[in-house]
């Protein structure tokens, strides 16, 4: 199977074959979602939820992203259950009580996002291992355009806006390292590790997304035992 044979929308099957050709590995539905590839599952247009449609008059494919949903796929379920999503426009909206559900085999990964995976996987079995210490002790925080590039599509709020203003936990008594903006907004660092439990806490930012911003950015990589042991310690 070449890239070539992989579908736009792939099903599981197909995504999990092409997968196991390019690393050597077999994989299944878990291994998937462990990795953080995003599952969507093609909704009709259903005139009940006209403001979860707009103008997708023909229906759109509709992202599962929310932690106990992507919980569920990974135990083995036996169907999908969608409790949250993004709507037409890839604004977060929350179903109605009891969500939506669909069969397993409604489900589909984005090409981009497979070939993505693929080509990270390859360059960390090239790469010798990542001096995870050395890189933290150096490292005191991220500047603005890797915050937005990280957490930016998870909140529903200007974070642009709200990194600039450095009010509340966007600022030096929050998550920004302190006197990082001393000379410079540009200079400016934050601590991503409190910032995201901070969008957790005060905006509602779900941790699914979370979770997985810090496996799947590179520069998020040196965070991720602050980060783990932070939601162990927090219980969650």
């Amino acid at each position: 199977m070449s890239t070539t044979d992989l579908p736009f929308r792939a099903t599981v099957t197909e995504t999990c074959a092409w997968l196991a050709l390019q690393t050597g590995t077999p994989w299944a539905l878990p291994d998937l979602l462990r990795h953080g590839l995003t599952p969507y599952v093609w909704l009709d247009y259903d005139a009940a939820f006209p403001e979860l449609f707009g103008d997708a008059n023909g229906g759109y494919a509709a992202p599962i992203f929310f932690e106990g949903d992507i919980a569920r796929l990974a135990a083995g379920s036996e169907d999908v259950l969608m409790t949250m999503t993004k709507d037409a426009y890839k604004i977060v909206a929350r179903l109605p009580e009891g969500g939506f559900r669909r069969p397993l085999a409604d489900l589909r990964f984005q090409k981009k996002d497979i070939e993505k995976l693929a080509g990270k996987l390859k360059h960390e079995a090239a790469a010798p291992p990542p001096a995870r210490a050395a890189a933290k002790e150096s490292q005191e925080g991220i500047g603005k355009a890797d915050v937005l590039a990280a957490f930016a599509s998870i909140v529903r709020l200007d974070l642009d806006k709200a990194l600039d203003d450095a009010i509340g936990i966007f600022g030096d008594d929050g998550a920004r390292v302190k006197a990082s903006a001393k000379k410079s907004k540009r200079n400016a660092l934050w601590n991503p590790v409190t910032l995201a439990l901070g969008l957790h806490d005060v905006y509602r930012a779900p941790l699914g997304p979370l979770k997985r911003a810090f496996k799947t950015h590179d520069f998020l990589l040196a965070w991720v035992d602050d980060w783990e042991r932070s939601l162990l310690l927090l219980g969650k």
